[in-house]
């Protein structure tokens, strides 16, 4: 009887205390999608593409909301040649996943010609560019890990803020969003 007793206690006891630690648990992570869904070709996960740079669209797949801000995935489509600057994500891996036309993806001091199939990984913290070079439609899947304010980044940026800010503006407005420009694009677009 006693040891039935002390069982009954200290699972009651292990109830109390472990209480708090899920329902604090369930604080720090307030979403994360428990349904799996289905994003078709050519639509984004929010039914409303981002635009860049006159014709650059990217769809989101997954977004930083569906995962608790833990992965961000978009399929991006360029029609002009070029890409960002060259930079670096404080937090952030990049993953890069050629879909149809050519790339050349620098990381760090290596650069790479990515074709259809191909795919190159940026660590966070090592500078990184990638720059459309073949003619026509091009696609990368694109991902950050973790996503960090990237997609905020690339709204903001497609409604024009960028364009309203001084060069000093810029830059600190990519820091407030985890990443640094460190040098010129590959190509010609400026971001």
């Amino acid at each position: 009887m006693k040891r039935t007793s002390f069982l009954r206690h200290a699972a009651a006891l292990a109830t109390v205390l472990i209480t708090p630690v899920v329902t604090q648990a369930k604080r720090m992570n307030p979403f994360r999608t428990d349904k799996g869904f289905k994003v078709d070709a050519g639509k984004d996960r929010n039914d409303k593409s981002t635009s860049l740079f006159e014709g650059d669209t990217f769809f989101t797949k997954i977004s930083p909301s569906d995962s608790n801000g833990d992965l961000y995935v978009f399929e991006s489509t360029r029609v002009k040649k070029g890409g960002p600057s060259f930079h670096f994500h404080y937090d952030q891996d990049e993953w890069w996943y050629v879909l149809q036309g050519e790339f050349q993806i620098k990381i760090g001091e290596e650069t790479y010609h990515a074709k259809p199939g191909d795919s190159v990984f940026g660590p966070r913290m090592v500078p990184h560019t990638f720059a459309k070079i073949s003619e026509g439609e091009a696609k990368l899947l694109m991902i950050f890990q973790p996503a960090g304010k990237m997609e905020e980044f690339f709204k903001a940026t497609s409604e024009g803020v960028l364009e309203k800010m001084s060069e000093a503006e810029r830059n600190e407005y990519r820091k407030k969003h985890g990443f640094e420009r460190v040098g010129p694009p590959l190509g010609y677009l400026k971001q």
